[in-house]
């Protein structure tokens, strides 16, 4: 068993991207981008398309569909302030394809590719409830807290190792948020981190005020300079 998953359906205008970047969270993301009229595809990295993060729960609900035990199943999830209709339906009552709805999003899978996607999310599904409900990922998760509640504190004291005050260089208190997000590429001065919002950003690592682990793909958390996130439109 591998830690992370990933698998693309493109068409002529949607493109469904699944991903599952650790085994031992108890959920995984579908990433849907759209082709705009010069042929050019939406880019993550610049906020573009729409991600969705599925519960173990919701994954359940979904292999439902596969399974072909009932012919729908739609939900609605809330992210500041914004609801997005979800929605997995078989066309018509017929087998034949699968259409899935998320937000301004529509994606039909035929035949091979929702067979592909029943065989990916039961063992996806299978991975994370050996993973990621086991009494050391509980405790890995109480760690990871514990960790966070630390660098926070350390980032309002002044004692982090990228600063060791918490002003700016103009002698300003200085603003940060701790956000959620893994490494997806590295310099000696920066890093491109993919949040949970799906958005890739390259962030400078002296704009970090926090520990990280370099391992690619590892979600943790990160505190980060908050004016260079609203410069990146990540936060207003």
């Amino acid at each position: 068993m591998v830690d992370n998953h990933s698998y693309s359906f493109f068409g002529q205008k949607v493109g469904l991207i699944i991903q599952s970047a650790l085994k031992n969270e108890p959920y995984m993301f579908f990433r849907l981008i759209k082709s705009k009229n010069d042929g050019s595809w939406e880019k993550p990295s610049s906020g573009e398309g729409k991600v969705i993060k599925f519960s173990l729960e919701e994954i359940v609900c979904i292999i439902r569909v596969l399974n072909k035990e009932i012919n729908s199943w739609s939900s609605y999830h809330t992210f500041k302030d914004s609801k997005t209709q979800i929605s997995f339906k078989w066309e018509n009552g017929e087998k034949g394809k699968l259409w899935i709805h998320i937000g301004s999003y529509s994606k039909v899978l035929e035949y091979a590719q929702f067979t592909i996607l029943e065989m990916l999310m039961k063992h996806i599904l299978k991975e994370k409830i050996e993973f990621a409900t086991t009494s050391s990922s509980f405790k890995k998760k109480k760690h990871d807290k514990l960790s966070n509640i630390i660098v926070q504190e350390e980032v309002i004291s002044g004692k982090n190792e990228n600063n060791n005050t918490n002003e700016d260089d103009n002698g300003k208190p200085r603003e940060v948020k701790s956000v959620i997000g893994s490494i997806k590429k590295e310099t000696i001065k920066a890093l491109l981190i993919q949040f949970d919002n799906g958005a890739e950003i390259w962030i400078p690592k002296s704009k970090i005020h926090s520990g990280f682990d370099n391992t690619k793909n590892l979600v943790q958390n990160f505190s980060i300079d908050s004016w260079i996130l609203s410069k990146n439109k990540f936060i207003s």
